[in-house]
């Protein structure tokens, strides 16, 4: 079995190295590069081709958002060859955890997360599922409420363009696809939502489909995004 290879992105040297040494001791993950500021970490990046990036938003130079920007820009065409990336936020900033959500990232954790959670994180995401901290969904929902002034049919919501708005018809999504997209939000996998829903697999996949569909969503971590944005989630 081939092991899931991980870069680290993050400023300070005794929490990349620490993090870097307990990950290395994992039987399924290896440490193939590691970078202090946003210029090192594409630099990393383009050399090792790794599996999943780890990247803090604060750094000296670039921030993380921008690194993950420039990195979808250079994702390859192939999905076995395109590069993950996942957020570390810091708890107890708001604006951290929201600009996490800015950067379009795959998937979102909190820099303090148990090494066994954010374990969890990167196997999710190397298999095409995504993983969203339930104190940032809940940081996220909270923005999303306070800003709401009323119910919606049609909502306009920004990219990472912001001169690409788009338009998602909100109550196109039935019940069903509710049900399935407050567990993508919640970071479960299609097996376990199958599990949950008492639906095959299958059939997850299909409402999967319609969900990005229907919010213009490319994957499914940006789904969960846009759902969180529009309150469509609780």
């Amino acid at each position: 079995m081939n092991k899931i290879r991980v870069v680290l992105v993050e400023s300070r040297d005794l929490s990349r190295v620490g993090l870097s040494a307990l990950l290395g001791k994992t039987q399924d993950i290896e440490v193939v590069g590691e970078a202090a500021n946003g210029r090192q970490a594409l630099e990393v990046l383009t050399f090792t081709k790794p599996d999943i990036v780890l990247m803090a938003i604060n750094l000296p130079d670039i921030n993380g958002i921008e690194v993950i920007q420039k990195l979808k820009r250079l994702r390859s065409p192939e999905p076995e060859n395109t590069t993950k990336a996942i957020v570390l936020t810091e708890r107890g900033s708001e604006d951290s955890v929201l600009a996490a959500f800015v950067a379009g990232a795959d998937s979102y954790c909190l820099n303090d997360t148990s090494l066994e959670t954010l374990i969890q994180a990167i196997k999710l995401t190397h298999e095409g599922d995504s993983w969203i901290d339930p104190s940032i969904a809940q940081i996220v929902l909270k923005q999303v409420k306070q800003g709401r002034e009323e119910p919606h049919k049609t909502v306009e919501i920004t990219a990472l363009d912001p001169e690409s708005p788009l338009i998602i018809d909100a109550d196109a999504i039935t019940d069903r696809e509710l049900d399935v997209l407050e567990l993508i939000v919640a970071g479960h996998s299609n097996a376990a939502i199958a599990d949950r829903l008492y639906i095959t697999v299958g059939t997850v996949k299909t409402h999967v489909r319609s969900i990005l569909g229907k919010l213009g969503a490319e994957d499914r971590t940006q789904a969960a995004v846009r759902a969180l944005r529009l309150g469509l989630v609780s």
